[in-house]
């Protein structure tokens, strides 16, 4: 299964558009988002997305009640991490914008995705886990716009600069 992911898009709406694109090009089958969209400005590019998208508010959200509104047909994000989810393949994700939320899940996940730092991140834990921080979406912050790509059946990750 390939899923794409993303986080901290901050209201940048090209790089958004570009992100959408990159997950349609690659047939995403789900999207994950890790908190910090910011505004309904972003719902219109997200709407274009051809597969459905689960995630979660980061700290930055300015109206979740029109952006959880204006998403509700392509989307379900969640108030409070850790968000679980399972995908179609059985791969059980654990979604969360601060590395720091996963402590009130237990243990049993795959894949933990985070945001927050703007920073990319892929690193397994002792237990074999995989943890992926796709970095920032948006690029406000290090001027380097990334998302991820991943396959879930050798949970083999692809960082993406949207440049």
């Amino acid at each position: 299964m390939r899923i794409g992911i993303f986080a901290d898009s901050h209201d940048h709406l090209d790089n958004i558009r570009l992100a959408v694109d990159q997950f349609n090009r690659a047939e995403c089958e789900r999207v994950i988002f890790a908190g910090d969209l910011v505004s309904t400005i972003a719902v219109p590019p997200l709407r274009a997305l051809c597969c459905p998208l689960i995630g979660c508010f980061g700290d930055n959200e300015g109206n979740k009640t029109g952006l959880r509104a204006g998403l509700r047909i392509v989307a379900t994000l969640y108030e409070e991490p850790p968000v679980r989810f399972e995908a179609a393949d059985g791969t059980r994700f654990v979604i969360a914008h601060m590395e720091r939320q996963f402590c009130g899940a237990d243990n049993a996940f795959d894949v933990g995705v985070y945001g927050h730092t703007h920073k990319p991140r892929i690193r397994r834990d002792e237990c074999g886990r995989l943890f992926i921080n796709p970095g920032e979406t948006g690029g406000w912050s290090f001027g380097r716009p990334t998302i991820v790509i991943l396959e879930t059946d050798k949970l083999h990750v692809r960082v993406i600069e949207l440049t």
